[in-house]
């Protein structure tokens, strides 16, 4: 639907958040004029409005050497794990150009369809490439920023989350999955796609102390293995946790549990 123009307040804290030509604002910053915070450096690099322009241009196409089976195909399976919550809302985390967000839409299979991401650059870019497509459903489609471990929504009113590549990117991997979690209806799902990066050496003491290193100077976190992803879902409240693995690419897929 459209942002232009729009505002809205929280019936908690009374708070107005405002929408510009392109998206709804609705980080917990929005409206501030003189205070500004940086994210972690993974986070921060998407804000850049040469990365938000090259996504679509060449650097989600380098994901195929990382096992990535490519947007469509990638869309095909991630289907499957939707195959329950069909006509219901599904939010596209991390959406970044909104390359999923088009293919979800024009899908017809989502009465709603929610694109969040953190970055203001992305949100334009995802509202160009929209623009330029003719017979788009528009109406369908909200435009959102927002923070991943602060999701703008209710508890249990969005029917699926799909976060594609974008796990690995989060600050705090269990905060946003647990937020996730919150957001989802009973029987909600939630899908993703991932690295995981293992190895014979992936047991080593120290492997975990670089990651740890990484995570908290890039803000970059990668899993060691399939187990590690499933007891993140677990922890945060999710079930039914699947995986598909193709090389270091991996589509994971869990559930909240039905009430």
């Amino acid at each position: 639907g459209s942002t232009v123009g729009s505002n809205l307040q929280c019936n908690t804290c009374k708070k107005t958040y405002s929408g510009t030509q392109t998206h709804l604002d609705l980080v917990a910053s929005s409206g501030s004029k003189q205070y500004d915070e940086s994210m972690p450096l993974a986070t921060e690099l998407f804000r850049t409005p040469v990365v938000s322009f090259l996504y679509e241009r060449g650097w989600r196409q380098n994901f195929v050497f990382g096992g990535f089976p490519g947007p469509e195909k990638e869309f095909d399976m991630a289907k499957n794990y939707l195959k329950r919550v069909l006509g219901g809302k599904i939010v596209d985390a991390s959406c970044g150009s909104g390359m999923f967000t088009r293919l979800f839409a024009k899908s017809g299979l989502f009465s709603q369809v929610i694109a969040l991401d953190y970055s203001e650059n992305m949100l334009r870019q995802c509202y160009e490439f929209i623009e330029q497509e003719e017979n788009f459903p528009k109406e369908k489609v909200t435009l959102v920023r927002a923070d991943i471990s602060r999701l703008p929504f209710e508890s249990s009113s969005i029917d699926a989350v799909h976060a594609g590549a974008a796990l690995h990117c989060w600050p705090s991997p269990s905060t946003a999955v647990a937020e996730i979690s919150r957001v989802l209806r009973p029987g909600g799902v939630f899908v993703a796609t991932t690295y995981i990066v293992d190895g014979p050496f992936t047991f080593l003491p120290f492997v975990n102390t670089f990651r740890q290193n990484m995570m908290g100077i890039a803000g970059s976190y990668f899993a060691v293995s399939e187990r590690e992803l499933e007891d993140l879902c677990r922890t945060c409240g999710l079930v039914g946790f699947t995986c598909m693995r193709n090389g270091p690419f991996v589509m994971i897929s869990a559930r909240k549990r039905s009430s």
